[in-house]
């Protein structure tokens, strides 16, 4: 092989490494934003859910909202932050409010029940909202103190 040939080879290589390495550091800047367009999303969703917690957790307390309601939309927005935050004790009365209502017929399915069946599980609903008032009204009290103490109270 010739030194022209080796230069020549060498340049190429040289060429070919260095396009290589300027569409790599062009991904990793892609990457980069990308994570940074995704962080900013999962902030503005939480910060979502944590304003729409606050509101229905007041609503609770100023009985504005039915306790099974409140509850149930508490532990969906609870959940979307973070799953395991129904397994803290404060919380819990979401949980088991919406356990001992969650097979009740809403909206549409509500409305196709007959008079009676629809009475029956008013009955039922009602009987689990006097029963866990008190707690879901704790609860709610937890969520302001956890909102207040955001990001923080996460962990």
């Amino acid at each position: 092989m010739t030194t022209t040939t080796a230069l020549i080879l060498l340049a190429l290589g040289v060429a070919i490494i260095a396009g290589m390495g300027a569409y790599a550091f062009t991904l990793w800047r892609e990457v980069k934003r990308r994570q940074a367009v995704q962080r900013d999303e999962l902030q503005r969703a939480h910060n979502n859910c944590l304003e729409n917690l606050e509101i229905v957790a007041s609503s609770l307390l100023q009985e504005q909202v039915d306790v099974t309601e409140g509850a149930w939309r508490c532990k969906v927005l609870l959940e979307i932050l973070d799953p395991q935050l129904m397994e803290r004790p404060a919380f819990r009365p979401f949980g088991e409010v919406y356990a001992r209502t969650q097979h009740l017929h809403t909206h549409s399915a509500r409305k196709a029940l007959a008079p009676r069946d629809r009475m029956r599980e008013d009955r039922e609903r009602l009987q689990v909202e006097a029963e866990l008032r008190q707690p879901v009204l704790q609860a709610a009290a937890e969520v302001l103190a956890f909102r207040r103490g955001w990001p923080e109270s996460l962990h």
